[in-house]
């Protein structure tokens, strides 16, 4: 049987770390298997729904290389579930409810206030014809339960291990809206059903959605599909992170200057048994996937763990591999290779380039101790006229030492800051030839 996974993204919002964590394992799955990895958009949700959302998903996988084999909307299936839905009802395992929010939200507390489970209690089975026409009369809107056998539903989770829930725990769904709105768990179903859907790996959060998923799927002739769930995402000291996701979205990630890889990376490996190493391509993140590796635990994620990846991705570019990046900075193609030669190292992301070019080609304020004036315009006086070459630096520094006695620290950390207006970065020998313009210290 030919392996087919989903990410099934509602187009309400741009995508996020824990959006990507699914949508990642899935599509991994997929790869390595040689199947199918479908994007559904589940777009029932009309008002809430935008093309910005998804043409804004779409970029942003593009952006990670998270290619899809098709694309799938909710929107043009509506007579799809409602041609399942009827299944359902001649099956008898739909029935229509007119409970308000408030008359549902009263009998929940008074359970609670029981010590029992708040449970629908199933009290719209029991009306007549009549009744139902009165609550029409009153101008109240049916919504769709889905009546569940009140038995065990059980499943091997490919994360969590055996799995068993009693349905008679868990309220019976509702599947229809009063205002005709499909829900999540009912399109969900039958798209899964109807696309052969064969593998899903989703939130924990989903695993009472599963249990009754699977009646679902079942009570409409198809086979479910084979579950796992990954742990939730907290804060780097174990926060609870749902509340801050909207802030972890992956475009201001890309504004941020994560590289895509650098972030595949972390996702990847996330929760598992194994290190985070970063990948160096999407096949070496599809031969190092292991679904039996991850726990149940929950997983700290903290956004500044991509940056040392980022910039250790950045060293395995070559100048070819960042010409556009160069280029953009109006760096001389004849440059570009020495440039970023000097300026690799030294960088954590492609926006920290352009404050190396600026200094090469505009010179920087020079840096200099009240200690070390004189000293330091003693040693431009000796500045050897250009051009630099990659000796000028030790030429330079040999001379002064000589004149003025000076070595070690004493001697390179102020002739850098006073040249470059910083503390670190490049070896002088290799910067000293690039540099366009230097200031004079006053």
């Amino acid at each position: 049987m030919t392996t087919v996974t989903r990410f099934a993204p509602s187009p309400t919002g741009y995508i996020h770390v824990g959006n990507l964590r699914t949508a990642l394992m899935n599509w991994m799955i997929a790869r390595k298997a040689g199947g199918t990895f479908i994007l559904r958009l589940d777009d029932t949700d009309q008002e809430r729904s935008k093309q910005e959302y998804a043409d804004g998903i779409m970029q942003d996988l593009e952006w990670l290389g998270l290619t899809w084999d098709r694309i799938e909307k909710q929107s043009l299936r509506f007579d799809r579930y409602r041609e399942a839905a009827d299944q359902l009802r001649g099956a008898g395992r739909f029935y229509e409810c007119f409970e308000s929010p408030v008359e549902l939200d009263l009998k929940r507390k008074k359970l609670l206030n029981m010590g029992k489970p708040p449970v629908y209690d199933r009290a719209s089975l029991k009306l007549t014809e009549a009744e139902k026409a009165a609550f029409r009369a009153e101008g109240r809107e049916g919504y769709w339960r889905f009546l569940l056998n009140q038995n065990r539903i059980e499943w091997t989770d490919g994360i969590l291990g055996p799995i068993s829930i009693d349905a008679a725990s868990v309220s019976d769904p509702v599947l229809i809206r009063a205002d005709g709105q499909i829900l999540y768990t009912f399109a969900s179903s039958v798209d899964d059903i109807d696309m052969g859907v064969t593998s899903i790996v989703r939130g924990a959060d989903h695993v009472t959605n599963t249990a009754t998923q699977i009646q679902i799927m079942e009570a409409l002739g198809g086979k479910p599909p084979a579950f796992a769930h990954h742990s939730l995402l907290t804060g780097a000291k174990g926060e609870e992170l749902s509340k801050r996701l909207g802030t972890l979205s992956l475009r201001d990630l890309r504004a941020a200057g994560v590289e895509p890889m650098a972030l595949l990376s972390l996702m990847a490996r996330l929760g598992s048994s194994k290190p985070v190493e970063l990948a160096h391509s999407h096949q070496d993140l599809i031969d190092g996937f292991d679904l039996s590796s991850f726990g149940a635990s929950p997983t700290k994620f903290d956004a500044e763990d991509l940056f040392p990846l980022t910039h250790a991705d950045l060293q395995t570019r070559s100048a070819a591999d960042m010409a556009d990046t160069i280029r953009a900075l109006g760096v001389p193609d004849d440059l570009a290779p020495a440039f970023w030669s000097v300026a690799k190292a030294n960088i954590t992301t492609r926006a920290d380039l352009a404050g190396w070019w600026d200094l090469i080609a505009n010179g920087a304020e020079p840096l200099v101790d009240a200690e070390d004036a004189d000293f330091v315009k003693q040693a431009f006086a000796m500045l050897p006229p250009k051009p630099w070459t990659a000796a000028t630096w030790g030429d330079w520094t040999n001379a002064v030492k000589d004149a003025t006695g000076r070595k070690g620290k004493g001697l390179y950390r102020p002739l850098r800051r006073a040249l470059t207006g910083r503390d670190a970065g490049p070896e002088m020998a290799d910067l000293m030839p690039l540099l366009q313009n230097v200031r004079l210290p006053a």
